[in-house]
């Protein structure tokens, strides 16, 4: 956003401020600058002339002038009446006309702190000699037109005036940082921004008179059908009015000063009428929008000026101002011609007009729309439809509901004495939903306990009355507490500590004395979450792993890939991009995202991990009324060389599970069913993953139609575990670990059992396991999976590798031998299998 000093100043009474204190003090309490523009330089040459003679070159486009600058450009050729001989290609040059002189030595405007910068000479052009040039707007640097040069009116200036004077071009432009004024709709109007100026530096603050004052409206002639106005839903729209103007000029330029207003802070000016519209939006920060009223009345079921505010029917089209033909959206909010009973959308609510109504040269008739618009739906409608204008801009503020008044009817009376117009209806105002801001109770001490000032109440009150608060103390100043009202263009004012902000903001928080706490320290409770988090992320980061972090957004697209029920998934309403819809069920999917992306950039064999949160509706929603969530890890490997991914993660989970000492048991998808939202892994290459009883996660490889879907590698695994239960069952802090090594030799064995293909390799294992875990505790021993191999289809060999040594003496191999006579005879009653 553009701001100019001039334009400030005509409302916040700053004097003379150097501009690199005056940017300081805006940087420091309302928002950061990121460039200023000295116009002063850039138009400090420039001069107006009036051109006396002007006779055609033959046989070319040009034209010798001879200009009066006044004789105030030194150090040029004057001829013997002191007129200085230019030419000029313009179609418009003429005799008596005032125009724009830049003078040799002159940097062409348009070029000027370019790369490409243009000084100007004297020099001959089709034979004849001319010092500088005459200037359109577009070497101005002011708009795009180039078609002719500029015209200046008589009334404006005389020859010799500097241009940059008449047009109040001895002006800074501060580019402001939108973001940082996200809550902040009153700041995008010239007016409101002035406002916090004027607090900001201490001064006096005039607000135009439209502002402090309801504006009765003249020059009526009240001919025309007076508008009817209907919201259907006072969610989507709290405030909309409009007023019919007759006899609308629309032919008319705008003053060049106003001109020169609105193409500093990058508007483009068209006629007056537009202009009008434009301008009173920058200034005011209130949008404005015109219909031509006859077409209006044209196109609508009743043909009468009737307007209906309704939210969009799913598969409506629309055709824009600029020719686009969008399909709008359920969640789009459309202003219609007609009434509930039958309507027709004639404009996209609070982002572009459609083209049935366009205002063109033959418009003689207009309605005026002065309106607010649900913010969320408008964000949406931004995004959806690529729409980010000016207009569009402030309404995703949050405009407040009340300026629309004071806005329509100073257009109103702009509109009668720039474009000859006259009010033909009353003003139609239907304010749904009134808001009033709330009465906040500040008390004294918590103001300055808060920010660790010495504020007095004389200064806190001062601050405050300067932004518009309404102020009363119902007690003795000293101790009491202050009732703060914010003024009605503050709609991001709510509690207590929205006060106590603006008063330290505008006092600046560069301001406060930096001091060291007075209250005593403490040490802070470890958080047994945030430790496990930390314990994971290191754990598998020294596996090889690499975390990654994933938008919590995710488009329908994702969900129909891996095949999750998107009705499942919470729907963003003013989403951030049409591909981020919704709020995600699951990490995985995102990851495996990532696995493609960086497969295609060519990474082989990687690992990667996520610990983010994730939510379902099926969760439903904590008392606060929000969804809950859930804690989880995902983790996905891609493998280049490798016909198991499985075995793989599953190591990757096993070693994980191992430092954080628990044991996770992995179990059989019970009839090779997969619940709903983890349907995207593969029944027959998939396990359970439990802890003490509970499923905690799933592990396993992708059913083809995902990975064909999702592009990736046949060699891909993943799984994807809650924190919650992990958090549970982790051991108490302060255990002990530690297994001393056996001082005596211990011996090891490979155990190679012959099982049915039905038996799972966990089964097996969880039964060798048994009866170790009931050996004495003097004996320490660790098992390890060695090979799987499937002779035939009907059963296969599963090998382990067995350590176990004695803490108190040299092994026994015939204790070992008892060990392994006792395994074969439990793996044969429980598995029927064999040691072979």
């Amino acid at each position: 956003m553009i701001i100019g000093v001039n334009w400030l100043k005509k409302f916040a009474k700053i004097g003379d401020i150097k501009i690199e204190d005056l940017c300081e003090k805006i940087g420091a309490r309302l928002v950061e600058i990121e460039s200023v523009e000295n116009l002063a330089q850039k138009y400090k040459d420039v001069i107006v002339a009036k051109v006396v003679k002007c006779e055609k070159i033959p046989e070319t486009h040009l034209s010798l002038c001879k200009i009066d600058d006044g004789q105030v450009r030194e150090n040029v050729e004057r001829d013997a009446d002191g007129l200085v001989q230019v030419v000029c290609g313009a179609p418009n040059v003429r005799e008596n006309l005032l125009v724009t002189w830049l003078p040799p030595e002159t940097i062409v405007p348009e070029t000027f702190a370019t790369d490409d910068e243009f000084q100007l000479t004297s020099r001959k052009l089709r034979g004849e000699i001319s010092h500088g040039m005459l200037a359109s707007p577009r070497e101005l640097g002011l708009w795009d037109e180039h078609e002719g040069i500029l015209e200046i009116d008589e009334n404006l200036a005389k020859p010799g005036d500097s241009f940059a004077k008449i047009c109040e071009l001895n002006d800074y432009l501060l580019e402001v940082e939108n973001k940082s004024l996200t809550h902040r709709p009153d700041c995008f109007g010239i007016v409101g921004f002035a406002r916090e100026v004027a607090a900001i530096c201490d001064a006096e603050f005039t607000p135009p008179e439209y502002f402090a004052n309801k504006i009765e409206l003249e020059n009526t002639e009240k001919k025309l059908t007076s508008p009817t106005v209907e919201i259907a839903n006072a969610e989507l729209c709290n405030r909309y009015e409009c007023v019919v103007l007759a006899n609308v000029d629309g032919a008319r330029k705008s003053s060049l000063l106003r001109e020169t207003y609105l193409s500093r802070s990058g508007m483009r000016p068209i006629s007056a009428s537009v202009d009008i519209t434009n301008y009173m939006m920058l200034e005011s920060g209130q949008p404005l929008h015109a219909f031509d009223y006859d077409k209006l009345c044209q196109v609508s079921p009743t043909k009468k000026p009737d307007i209906l505010v309704r939210a969009a029917k799913s598969g409506e089209k629309l055709e824009l101002l600029d020719g686009k033909i969008i399909e709008l959206a359920d969640q789009d909010i459309v202003v219609c011609a007609g009434n509930s009973r039958n309507s027709v959308p004639i404009a996209l609510a609070g982002a572009m007009g459609g083209m049935s109504t366009e205002i063109d040269d033959s418009t003689k008739n207009i309605l005026l729309e002065s309106a607010t618009f649900n913010l969320y739906n408008l964000r949406g409608t931004q995004f959806r439809h690529g729409i980010f204008s000016e207009a569009i801009t402030r309404f995703t503020k949050g405009q407040p509901a009340e300026l629309c008044d004071h806005v329509i009817r100073e257009a109103s009376k702009q509109f009668c004495k720039f474009a000859n117009a006259k009010i033909a209806s009353d003003i139609v105002d239907n304010f749904a939903k009134k808001v009033e801001n709330p009465e906040i109770a500040v008390k004294i001490f918590d103001v300055n306990s808060l920010l660790g000032t010495k504020i007095t109440v004389g200064e806190m009150e001062k601050v405050l009355k300067n932004l518009g608060y309404k102020i009363e103390f119902r007690e003795e100043k000293t101790d009491a507490e202050m009732f703060a009202t914010a003024p009605w263009w503050r709609t991001d004012v709510k509690i207590r500590e929205d006060v106590i902000e603006d008063i330290g903001r505008v006092l600046g928080f560069d301001n406060i004395a930096p001091t060291l706490p007075a209250r005593d320290f403490a040490a802070v409770e470890q958080n047994a979450e945030l430790d496990l988090k930390a314990n994971i992320r290191e754990t598998l980061a020294s596996f090889g792993a690499n975390e990654v972090l994933t938008y919590s957004f995710i488009s329908e697209d994702l969900l129909a890939k891996v095949g999750q029920d998107s009705r499942n998934s919470y729907k963003i309403v003013n989403s951030i991009s049409p591909k981020l819809q919704f709020v995600r069920q699951q990490l995985t999917p995102s990851l495996l995202e990532k696995v493609y992306e960086n497969w295609r950039a060519g990474n082989r064999d990687f690992a990667l991990f996520e610990l983010n949160q994730t939510f379902r509706k099926e969760k439903g929603l904590t008392e606060e009324k929000v969804p809950v969530f859930s804690d989880n890890l995902a983790f996905a490997i891609a493998l280049e060389d490798q016909s198991a991914p499985f075995y793989v993660a599953k190591k990757y989970a096993e070693n994980l599970a191992e430092r954080l000492h628990i044991k996770f048991d992995f179990r059989e998808v019970a009839n090779n069913k997969m619940p709903m939202h983890e349907n995207f892994f593969e029944p027959k290459r998939t396990a359970e993953i439990w802890l003490n009883d509970t499923q905690i996660g799933v592990i396993g490889e992708l059913k083809n139609s995902v990975s064909r879907n999702l592009k990736l590698p046949e060699n891909v695994a993943a799984f994807e575990i809650g924190l919650g239960a992990l958090l549970e069952n982790l051991p108490p802090n302060g255990a002990s670990f530690y297994q001393p090594i056996s001082r005596f030799a211990g011996t090891s064995r490979d155990l190679t059992l012959h099982v049915s293909m039905g038996k799972a390799y966990a089964t097996v294992e969880s039964v060798i396991r048994e009866i170790l875990t009931n050996l004495p505790e003097n004996f320490a021993w660790n098992l390890t999976p060695v090979d799987i191999f499937a002779p035939n289809t009907e059963t296969k060999n599963l090998t382990f590798h067995l350590e176990i040594a004695d803490h108190d003496k040299t092994i026994d191999t015939r204790f070992v031998a008892e060990v392994i006579d006792k395994i074969a005879k439990a793996v044969s009653e429980k598995l029927d299998a064999k040691i072979i």
